[in-house]
């Protein structure tokens, strides 16, 4: 592979396949002092709760504890990291005879962390080039790594998940942003104390984005159960390209043979065509989605049919038109209740307008924390889509990493 402004992406991928899983980072660091000079490397993976940053370590010798070896040193996100986090772009920092660079872990706008490179002198646009590409190398690498080890969800997590959690995680997508030609996707899911009911998903093929946000009643592990049904059966018909209203239908019928007669499940579930942002939306007796259009929020007027597993099925989609440069944003009733209310979804919406889908997911989930005082009754959810047309996205703002630098 021909290398890119020094680091040669053949040699550093072959190395890291060689190695044990973990060593990623390790063979980074040695790629990177053999072809920079660089001394200290180190990845800042970015925790659940999207305020803080994790420096993994691994304790050696005397010190260790069998099943304990790992450390996680928490960094604030913030200052210079926060900036390199949501701008994306890699920032040089001074700190004696020395320089520290940080660069975007990202790939396809799903912010993973951060590198963090210490230097012997101050770096040229040609190094900073190379250490935009190591990052950016670093994130597939760190995608094909955990799918062998918990280490890096270990370090993620900031405080335990009860089983409830565990399972309503696993039926999260494994990339909560996307960024794809026509469309970015961002969803968030900020969780009650008593987690499991709340779900968003998405997917992409050539012709359409489809998506589903739902919300399985109840709380702990009945709704985590509920929840799994619900989603297996949308994920099932939507992989052989069934359409919003047929996953609807299915799902209804499987909840209504298989779960008790008192549960349901509310959700949107919707296709987006690419091609000229026509968009399809069954409401199962869920809030109305957002669509902001020239900086102005409206909900949506749609039909609204029954929860999932309340029959009597007849599901029907409504049809919408998107234009470019369209967002739609879906939230679940956690940003409804009488706390999280307090929350003015429509000027939050209004005043990240241009901002990036996954900052304006995490900017709702730190205001219904705040409304809250951290103690939600219910998960709050919320999926943003933003729509470029076929031309695709006009601008790169907050999106994949630039090859420049800034200094504080």
């Amino acid at each position: 592979m021909v290398p890119v402004e020094g680091v040669d992406l053949g040699l550093l991928f072959g190395a890291v396949e060689e190695r044990p899983p973990l060593d990623a980072v390790e063979v980074m660091a040695g790629e990177l002092e053999r072809v920079l000079g660089a001394g200290h490397v180190a990845l800042l993976i970015a925790d659940l709760s999207g305020s803080t940053l994790v420096r993994l370590s691994h304790v050696t010798g005397s010190a260790q504890t069998a099943g304990h070896n790992e450390r996680g040193e928490a960094v604030p996100l913030a200052g210079v990291h926060e900036r390199v986090f949501s701008t994306q772009q890699a920032a040089v920092v001074a700190e004696g005879d020395a320089w520290r660079v940080l660069v975007p872990v990202t790939e396809r706008g799903d912010a993973i962390g951060l590198l963090e490179v210490s230097l012997p002198a101050e770096p040229d646009p040609g190094v900073i080039a190379s250490l935009v590409a190591a990052g950016h190398a670093l994130a597939y690498v760190l995608i094909a790594v955990r799918r062998h080890t918990d280490l890096f969800e270990w370090a993620q997590r900031d405080r335990p998940f009860s089983v409830s959690a565990e399972i309503q995680r696993r039926l999260l997508p494994s990339a909560y942003t996307a960024e794809a030609g026509a469309v970015t996707v961002a969803g968030w899911l900020e969780p009650s104390h008593t987690a499991g009911g709340d779900t968003f998903d998405y997917s992409l093929d050539r012709e359409y984005l489809y998506l589903s946000l739902t919300d399985a009643m109840g709380h702990s592990t009945p709704a985590a159960l509920l929840a799994t049904l619900a989603v297996g059966v949308l994920r099932n018909r939507r992989r052989v390209l069934a359409t919003p209203a047929e996953q609807a239908e299915a799902a209804d019928a499987e909840l209504r043979a298989n779960a008790s007669a008192d549960q349901f499940v509310t959700g949107l579930i919707a296709r987006l065509r690419l091609a000229d942002g026509a968009l399809e939306v069954v409401n199962a007796g869920h809030p109305a989605p957002y669509v902001i259009r020239d900086g102005r929020p409206r909900g949506l007027e749609l039909s609204i049919h029954p929860p999932l597993g309340a029959g009597p099925g007849g599901y029907r989609a409504d049809m919408v038109t998107l234009e470019a440069g369209d967002r739609l944003v879906m939230v679940t009733d956690g940003y409804l209740e009488r706390q999280a209310a307090l929350v003015e979804i429509e000027a939050i919406l209004v005043a990240g307008a241009g901002r990036h889908p996954r900052q304006v997911v995490q900017q709702l989930a730190r205001a219904v924390l705040a409304a809250t005082g951290g103690r939600l009754r219910d998960d709050a959810t919320v999926l943003c889509v933003d729509f470029y047309g076929p031309a695709g996205r006009r601008d790169a703002t907050g999106g994949a990493s630039q090859a420049r630098a800034t200094r504080p």
